[in-house]
């Protein structure tokens, strides 16, 4: 599997800045991390009681 180059990276970077627009960048970036960390929680078979750390409740966007 080929790695992709930063030329491919900045084209993705810009296709997804057209599609959802510089203020969602966060969101979808905040909400990528969180389900990262939530996936590597499963696979080493850990929840957040064991690690000693409790989930932040998501933030509701108001303003829509």
């Amino acid at each position: 599997m080929r790695v992709p180059g930063p030329w491919e990276l900045a084209i993705i970077l810009a296709i997804v800045l057209v599609i959802f627009g510089a203020g969602r960048l966060p969101e979808i970036g905040s909400s990528l991390g969180r389900g990262l960390r939530a996936f590597k929680r499963g696979v080493g078979g850990k929840d957040a009681s064991e690690e000693g750390v409790e989930e932040a409740p998501a933030k509701v966007d108001e303003k829509k």
